[in-house]
């Protein structure tokens, strides 16, 4: 049984190439003209390609649709992730819950440059190395306030000789060294 009756050629007709480009270029799918006129699905496409219709992909018809400030908003903060901190296209794209594609395509609406690999991991070797230099300032500071380097080795969980070559690196100027043991009387007994 169906639900719709089949269209007379009267009703077919009074839809026209023209009225369905109008409504196809405001929004609305293929599929979505075909459910409101009535007509087949192949009609609708040759009317529509009978007036002259630019088609759509599917994926033009979705970004037509979303709110364009949340489109802008979310490219604005691709970008910076992507810029700033260094972020990778797969990163992006699960930040987003877009595809790497989608992702690479908000990036540049945004207005961002896409890297090149080599160019993202010398960006991030320089992020990493920057975290190191302020660590190893902090760590100098520290020591410098009086604090050993076995107690700094175990409040940053480091080694010891990890935290030897980060004040190094900060150009710490070291502390002479205990004597450990017993003390040596300097005196002679009788």
């Amino acid at each position: 049984m169906n639900p719709h009756p089949p269209p007379t050629s009267d009703a077919s007709q009074a839809v026209t190439p023209q009225y369905l480009r109008q409504q196809y270029e405001s929004g609305a799918t293929v599929d979505e003209l075909v459910t409101a006129s009535g007509l087949s699905y192949g009609t609708v496409l040759n009317r529509l390609h009978d007036a002259g219709t630019v088609m759509r992909t599917s994926w033009q018809t979705r970004r037509m649709r979303q709110d364009p400030e949340a489109r802008q908003r979310l490219a604005a903060r691709l970008r910076t992730l992507y810029e700033q901190h260094g972020a990778t296209l797969t990163e992006l794209a699960a930040a987003a819950g877009e595809t790497r594609r989608g992702a690479r395509r908000l990036l540049i609406e945004a207005g961002g440059t896409v890297r090149t690999t080599q160019q993202t991991l010398r960006m991030r070797a320089a992020a990493r190395a920057d975290q190191r230099r302020k660590l190893a300032l902090s760590l100098r500071a520290r020591y410098e306030a009086g604090t050993t380097v076995p107690d700094l080795a175990t409040e940053y969980s480091y080694s010891v000789a990890s935290v030897y070559r980060l004040l190094h690196q900060a150009g710490t100027r070291m502390r002479p060294q205990h004597t450990h043991g017993p003390a040596h009387d300097t005196k002679k007994r009788p």
